[in-house]
């Protein structure tokens, strides 16, 4: 079954979460974590994002 529409209102953040199958890792190395963190930077400067709402602040493969 299909989720329901997420609400979304103009000019309201959304909280995005990153995260693999069943809860499962994403990035393994630190390298693949810093190719998706260059992209997603390149993405937030074309979309022009405010820089304090795109900041990771934890390395998921620090945990690990």
């Amino acid at each position: 079954m299909a989720r329901r529409a997420r609400l979304r209102f103009a000019g309201v953040p959304l909280h995005i979460i990153q995260r693999g199958n069943n809860r499962i890792a994403c990035f393994f190395a630190e390298q693949d974590y810093r190719f998706y963190l260059y992209h997603l930077e390149e993405l937030a400067q074309r979309f022009q994002l405010p820089s304090e709402r795109r900041s990771p602040r934890v390395s998921p493969c620090d945990s690990t």
